[in-house]
């Protein structure tokens, strides 16, 4: 099916929220192409999603925010500086919807920071734990308060649910209108995988060879293939029921390179002298995400020499 046809169908079909202006830019940077290595480079720019913000978890709240009646408690867990957690309780009340928040520490940096207020000034609540073995009960806190302010609705972190996975297949599918012919590789910051989960759909769906490459952000507990299949197939699924058949070859589940350095959130060499080549280029990365897989882009085998990298991060 003609791609545009397809995102046709799709939106026809489970109706989302319109939360972003799609489709977003793919922007190609001949001059970032030649300080990383590559032959061809191409930024998809997802951090353009929504003059709100939100960068690319928009598109997952698009199709997780369907329907919800006005006062409904968003409630979703993050890290102190979790874009989800601002995308969440920023789209959230432009629908009339209210957010608590359950938040776990992770290294201050000026981006954290930034977030962390953010997430204040936007949520009804924001419940934060001292430490990681104490995050339990700082989400035990969260979901009681949601029970005091109205009708609750759950929101995984990250926004790593099936339903979310269909907007980044939409994402996947604008690039075959933007690039004039299939890339080799999408390089794009591996965390929930529910980004990695729809990218891979959207390849299968297109009939491109191009391999998604995740760079592990976090924990290999939370990013691994494993689950990156589990939500692309529940995505899968979720569309085969109303009927819209999405082909999902197990070949498509990206490869992982490991850039996680000490943890979650603590920034490492590699992806500092990153951020700072992308900033004299004009492109903001964060220390979390995007800094840390934009520095496996020198590290890419030789073969994958025109690229795309997915630009996720958005600041508040």
């Amino acid at each position: 099916m003609d791609p545009i046809e397809l995102s046709r169908k799709i939106r026809g079909a489970l109706a989302p929220c319109s939360l972003g202006g799609w489709p977003t830019p793919a922007d190609v940077r001949p001059d970032l192409a030649a300080a990383t290595g590559c032959a061809e480079l191409w930024l998809k720019r997802e951090d353009r999603s929504s003059t709100r913000g939100g960068g690319n978890k928009v598109r997952g709240l698009e199709f997780l925010l369907i329907g919800l009646p006005a006062g409904t408690v968003c409630v979703t867990i993050g890290g102190l500086g979790s874009t989800h957690c601002v995308a969440t309780a920023t789209h959230a009340r432009d629908l009339g919807l209210r957010t608590v928040l359950a938040q776990f520490p992770q290294p201050e940096t000026a981006t954290t920071r930034a977030l962390a207020a953010a997430s204040v000034a936007r949520a009804d609540v924001v419940v934060r734990s001292r430490s990681r073995a104490g995050f339990p009960f700082a989400l035990w806190t969260a979901w009681r308060a949601a029970a005091r302010l109205g009708r609750r609705r759950w929101i995984p972190g990250g926004g790593a649910a099936p339903a979310a996975v269909v907007g980044h297949l939409l994402a996947g599918l604008e690039l075959a209108d933007q690039l004039p012919a299939p890339p080799d590789a999408i390089v794009l910051p591996l965390g929930t995988g529910g980004t990695a989960a729809g990218l891979a759909l959207a390849m299968g769906a297109l009939g491109w060879r191009t391999v998604v490459v995740g760079v592990r952000v976090t924990t290999a507990l939370v990013a691994n293939r494993w689950r990156i299949a589990r939500l692309a197939g529940g995505a899968a699924r979720l569309l085969a029921h109303r009927g819209i058949p999405i082909p999902h070859p197990s070949s498509r589940i990206p490869w992982i390179l490991d850039g996680v350095g000490p943890g979650y959130g603590h920034p490492t060499p590699a992806g500092e002298a990153a951020r700072e080549l992308a900033a004299r280029h004009g492109v903001t990365l964060d220390e979390t995400y995007g800094a840390k897989a934009f520095a496996a882009l020198g590290a890419l085998p030789a073969a994958f020499r025109r690229v795309v990298f997915w630009h996720t991060f958005a600041a508040p």
